[in-house]
């Protein structure tokens, strides 16, 4: 099937890039594929949602009945916090960029959903249930398109007889919007070596939960933020609070994938943070309704790759327009989507076609992105190499300084290593020993991926690959305790025993049915052996306004 333009998700920059060119000329032909079983069900965002960008995209979205946030931020809350207390932060030392007042608290799963029927309206193709398996390319090595797995091949690899093959869908031009970690946009961003010259894109990893507390407990548009506790002052991260809605709240934990440490779990640092004196009386009496994670970019301004290459472009979160300190990038995505759309409207006007528009590249950082990014560029590097008190002071004052002087001390700092190369070996660390979940505050892995609503055909292949399978038993089980086990935060990889307590004969293995779909496998095993790639579409999470 050919089209003008192919997107590959429909997150918020795919769905407001194809917004953006049905709005600049009704012709152009657009198609979305989506590896969600509908929209929105492997969108997974805190969110305190940036309104700018949907403003610029859809002006009237405010006045629109089917408007997708209500809930604005009405209070602002700021905590270190320490194992028995916590300090609350003076809301005045707090740079302007940190400000959420006009901001909105609801969900990103919701907003796709909207900009989805807003597309549809205008002509853009959707398909929901496809997942996008590989990048087409011509004999000049331009992208083509992609094309749609193949459903319906068992585990051993045999044609079944549901099986179905995948479409080609090709395009004159095919837009990335994958979100962090793209299975395609890292064979775009290798092949085309769009990250030479670049710092090592960053990551954390993010997991959510979302509780209904009794009423009494409930404080609309409340957003509250912490560091410090249950993380040690060298593993940066931090939780958040978003009251929202009816009696509902999110809480969430990021984890920086930097952290040295491999016995650190981020799922039990998040069910741990729970636990705290000044946390635990809210879910007191609550229900826990949903769970999610995902991986998040966190490289910012250093760490974005070439948007560009022959044929196509990267954009939202494959490129990684995240701003950190601020925990927001949906605004920076839906630009960068309106971005693309606006330099690919002329160029297929023009009769271009599988060539590189390099406009895309040439002006996002003069654009409403890098105006959000340029200045807070050292808060991460700051933070991981001075540890979370110095390392936020300094960026505090880095960020004051650039929204006062437009001017850094510190120019632009580098990040360093990637996040698979800072484990430090078991010999090197303290063990870090997790308390038993409760329950009723605190939970187990599988418990928590049933509430993902997390369902994959269990006669297919892994879609998780080992370039070397014994890798993990040989190598990373002595060297660091296996970290998959622990990092991945539903359960997915396993070190099985023959005995257990004499600890003999152990096997790894791969629930893969278990798989949230979040990345961090991909980006932290430490010998970068495990292979993120998409399994029949639909499968995954079923997020449920998350």
């Amino acid at each position: 099937m050919d089209y003008d333009v192919v997107i590959v998700g429909a997150g918020p920059a795919g769905l407001a890039a194809a917004i953006r060119l049905k709005q600049l000329d009704e012709a152009i032909s657009v198609v979305v594929v989506e590896k969600g079983a509908e929209v929105g069900a492997h969108i997974l965002s805190g969110a305190v949602i940036d309104p700018s960008g949907l403003d610029a995209l859809l002006p009237d979205w405010r006045e629109d009945e089917a408007r997708p946030l209500t809930t604005e931020v009405s209070e602002d809350i700021f905590y270190f916090l320490t194992e028995p207390n916590g300090i609350r932060l003076p809301n005045f030392g707090m740079p302007k960029l940190m400000n959420n007042h006009g901001n909105f608290v609801g969900s990103l799963g919701l907003v796709t959903k909207y900009l989805a029927a807003r597309a549809e309206a205008l002509g853009v193709e959707i398909y929901p249930g496809f997942a996008a398996a590989e990048l087409l390319f011509d004999e000049n090595g331009a992208v083509l398109g992609i094309a749609t797995g193949d459903m319906g091949i068992a585990r051993n690899g045999e044609v079944t007889d549901r099986f179905t093959r995948g479409m080609e869908l090709r395009g004159r031009y095919t837009l990335l919007g994958e979100g962090a970690r793209g299975s395609l946009s890292k064979i775009a961003i290798r092949k085309f070596g769009l990250d030479a010259g670049r710092e090592p894109q960053k990551y954390g990893i993010g997991l959510k939960e979302i509780w209904q507390v009794k009423p009494e407990k409930f404080h609309k548009g409340r957003v509250q933020h912490s560091f410090g506790w249950p993380l040690d002052g060298g593993t940066g991260g931090g939780s958040f609070l978003y009251h929202f809605d009816d009696n509902l709240v999110t809480v969430g934990f990021v984890v920086h994938l930097n952290y040295t440490n491999p016995t650190l779990s981020p799922f039990d640092e998040f069910q741990r943070f729970k636990t705290h004196p000044m946390i635990r009386d809210l879910f007191d009496g609550a229900k826990r309704l949903s769970y999610g994670s995902r991986a998040i970019t966190e490289g910012g301004w250093q760490s974005v790759p070439k948007l560009t290459f022959p044929g196509g472009a990267l954009i939202g979160c494959a490129a990684g327009f995240v701003n950190v300190p601020r925990i927001k990038g949906s605004h920076n995505a839906i630009v960068s989507g309106m971005l693309a759309a606006e330099k690919l409207a002329p160029a297929l006007a023009a009769g271009r076609s599988h060539d590189e528009v390099v406009e895309i590249e040439t002006s996002w950082r003069d654009s409403a992105i890098g105006a959000d990014l340029k200045p807070v560029r050292n808060v991460k590097p700051l933070w991981s190499k001075y540890g979370t008190l110095l390392g936020i002071g300094l960026g505090g004052i880095d960020m004051w300084l650039n929204q006062l002087f437009g001017w850094s001390p510190f120019g632009t700092l580098k990040h360093g290593k990637p996040d698979h190369a800072t484990l430090k070996p078991l010999s090197e660390v303290k063990p870090i020993v997790y308390p038993k979940p409760d329950g009723k505050i605190s939970f187990d892995k599988l418990s928590s991926v049933f509430l993902s609503s997390t369902n994959h055909e269990e006669d297919q292949p892994a879609h998780l690959k080992l370039t070397d399978p014994s890798i993990p038993i040989e190598k990373n089980l002595p060297l660091y305790g296996e970290p998959a086990r622990l990092y991945c935060p539903a359960g997915v990889y396993e070190v099985v025993y023959k005995d257990a307590e004499a600890k003999t004969d152990p096997r790894f293995v791969i629930n893969a049915q278990n798989c949230v779909h979040c990345k961090t496998c991909d980006i932290k095993d430490p010998a970068q052996n495990i292979t993120w790639t998409v399994p029949e579409g639909g499968g995954g999470p079923g997020y449920a306004n998350m």
